[in-house]
């Protein structure tokens, strides 16, 4: 009778835990990715309690997450608690490309890194090749799993964001796709997912979506594709983050990428063939906050097939978000029609499928 009763309680808590899954508060908690305080979890107490209801699905570090002292250490057990409150795998994300977005700098004793610009002039993806093992390694240690790199931006002439700072790994676009293949190969080996950034492409503009309008209607070529088309072709896709960049050549009405159906759902995934997860852009750029309201961002980005929102609480003069502010707005909108249940579950199996595939 007690060898019944305890597989009873065992099948009632798996049925319990199922439904939990399968609930459209799990499912929109799996497609917010939120920025942490302070360099342990708990700094963090709402943030880690929404984690362990599966309200977020994913954390972003930053620089100012990282202690001053055993830095390496510090982080790790960060991480660690995190990761451990979380009833599925946990999107633990950096930004890590090496150069000047390099959130582990040698000054805390992580290995030397260096910008895409020089791999690129060196001609060498041999150079690209050893330096993505390093910095793979590196976040494997430290327990995070989603690098946000490599760039596929094409090095453009006059770009203030890209090209000026080293971010791009040269102006062909061949090269560019030659050499990400390379940190895409080592951040797999290592059980990393890699995100290529920003689609359509970032590599024309000619000024910072971080402060607000970027238009690149006058200045983007469709060369700027090359490097997600290689990519996409070979399997050697993981993930995508959208770009807030206007371009009328792909959207008439002017929508930024991450709020466009036309470039999201219609271009990279029906014209390109892309089915995996599409990451946002910080939701907090000033691209997006100067000039729609957040249910309006929301709505837009979901509809244009975006899976994960990302919520920095990382950039000046934009307002923080709270999980419970972004969740409900989302479970309003589901609940009154303005975004189907269908729609919330595509993007929960994209990313119920990514993470099986690096944490199964």
């Amino acid at each position: 009778m007690r060898a019944l009763f305890i597989t009873f309680l065992t099948v009632f808590a798996s049925l319990v835990q199922a439904q939990k899954f399968d609930s459209l508060d799990f499912k929109i908690g799996q497609m917010l990715i939120v920025g942490v305080s302070g360099t342990s979890i708990s700094d963090n107490p709402s943030v880690a309690a929404d984690i362990e209801k599966g309200r977020v699905g994913g954390v972003i570090l930053f620089e100012k997450n990282i202690s001053a002292s055993n830095s390496f250490v510090n982080l790790k057990q960060f991480t660690a608690n995190l990761g451990g409150k979380a009833p599925v795998p946990l999107f633990i994300a950096i930004d890590q490309e090496g150069g000047l977005v390099n959130r582990l700098k040698e000054k805390y004793s992580f290995p030397k890194s260096v910008t895409a610009e020089y791999l690129g002039s060196t001609g060498s993806p041999d150079s690209t090749k050893f330096y993505a093992e390093i910095t793979a390694a590196t976040l494997a240690g430290l327990g995070i799993n989603v690098n946000f790199a490599p760039v596929v931006d094409l090095k453009i002439p006059g770009n203030p964001v890209i090209s000026k700072t080293g971010r791009a790994y040269s102006k062909n676009p061949d090269s560019v796709a030659l050499h990400a293949q390379e940190v895409v190969n080592a951040m797999r080996q290592f059980g990393i997912i890699s995100v290529l950034k920003h689609f359509p492409g970032h590599g024309s503009s000619m000024a910072d979506s971080h402060y607000g309008v970027t238009d690149v209607t006058n200045f983007w070529s469709k060369e700027e594709l090359v490097p997600y088309i290689r990519l996409i072709n070979s399997n050697q896709v993981d993930a995508v983050m959208s770009a807030h960049i206007v371009n009328k050549k792909l959207d008439k009405e002017g929508l930024p990428g991450t709020l466009s159906s036309q470039m999201i759902n219609g271009l990279l995934r029906k014209d390109l063939g892309y089915d995996g997860v599409v990451f946002s852009d910080d939701m907090q750029m000033h691209a997006i906050t100067k000039y729609y309201g957040l249910e309006k961002a929301l709505k837009l980005s979901i509809m244009a097939g975006v899976d994960v929102l990302m919520f920095s609480n990382n950039i000046q003069g934009s307002e923080n978000r709270t999980v419970d502010t972004v969740h409900n707005l989302i479970k309003k909108m589901v609940k009154n029609g303005e975004i189907s249940e269908e729609r919330i579950n595509e993007s929960y199996q994209r990313i119920v499928k990514l993470k099986m595939k690096y944490n199964g």
